[in-house]
Parts: structure tokens; C-alpha cells; sequence
């Protein structure tokens, strides 16, 4: 009997459509609010990778004198950005569902891991966060995150695990 392989679809040939990454940035820059207090925003949802941005708000200093963000508003921001990659991940496993059921998939969703390297302090008035999933399993998922000054320049990373059932 030949053997089979399963292959898993390639994250770059699918495409999501416009009301499934509405609703996944709606969910999450409106609904977490946790999100809306650190400022939060979606700039990209792909299967294989998540981009984000904040705006540096004085509300979001950790050291007065150095003007520079609060270590946990990067490892809060992280962990967001974590959890959106495997939504993304998620809708992309399940993509023959309508948009309803697929969100309706993240309710289980939780972080039960994380890790932060903060690599150099985080000073200026805006940044750029990335997330992808190294593996998305049956009921835990493994990320990566990046937090990036607007220059591009690496300040701290992050390594997530989440429990997705």
C-alpha cells in the first residue's frame, strides 16, 4: 500500500477574506480592551505572520528620566501579538468554514508560556511588533515575536506558547 503524506496547506497561498481580518482587528484593537490600553493596532494579518504598531504615550514610560517604555508594555504587546498570529494560524487551518465559525474558534485561546529578551531599551514615539507560529498543533501553539524600534532596529523578543483547545 503506497504511503500517504499530509501536507499542510501553504500559509502563502491562502488568502483571508476582508470580513474574517475585519473582525479579527476588530476583536482584537476593540474587544480585548487590555489591547486599547496599551494602544495597540493591526497592520498586517497573514497565515504566516502578524504585524502591529504602538505609539509611545507618556501613559506607557517606565523610566521617567530616560522616557523609555515600560518592560511590561513590550511583554504585554508581545504576548498580543503572539495570540493574533495563532488566530491567524487558526483561520488559516480551517479556511472551509465560513468567517463566523472560524472566530468563533478563539474562545479556548490562552497563553500558558511566555518568554521576553529585552535586548535594548525601547525609546522613541513609535514601534513595530512581528509574530509568527512555529507550530500550530491540535492544542498548543508555538510562537516567535520580535519588538522592533521605527527604524527596524531589534529590541526585544519573545517565544509564546498557547493553549488553542
Amino acid at each position: 500500500m503506497p504511503k500517504t503524506t499530509h501536507k499542510a496547506p501553504d500559509a502563502q497561498a491562502i488568502a483571508f477574506e476582508p470580513e474574517f481580518i475585519q473582525q479579527l482587528k476588530l476583536i482584537f484593537e476593540e474587544s480585548i480592551v487590555f489591547n486599547q490600553v496599551l494602544g495597540l493596532k493591526v497592520n498586517k494579518v497573514s497565515p504566516d505572520k502578524c504585524t502591529g504598531s504602538i505609539i509611545m504615550r507618556p501613559e506607557l514610560i517606565g523610566h521617567y528620566s530616560h522616557n523609555r517604555m515600560h518592560g511590561g508594555v513590550i511583554s504585554a504587546s508581545l504576548d498580543a501579538m503572539g495570540g493574533l498570529a495563532v488566530m491567524a494560524a487558526i483561520g488559516a487551518r480551517h479556511m472551509d468554514e465560513p468567517v463566523a465559525a472560524r472566530l468563533s474558534r478563539f474562545g479556548k485561546l490562552g497563553t500558558i508560556d511566555l518568554r521576553i529578551d529585552y535586548l535594548r531599551p525601547a525609546i522613541g514615539e513609535m514601534f513595530t511588533l512581528q509574530a509568527e507560529v512555529l507550530r500550530l498543533g491540535s492544542r498548543v501553539a508555538s510562537t516567535r515575536m520580535s519588538f522592533m524600534a521605527a527604524d527596524g532596529k531589534l529590541l526585544s523578543t519573545g517565544a509564546g506558547a498557547y493553549i488553542v483547545s
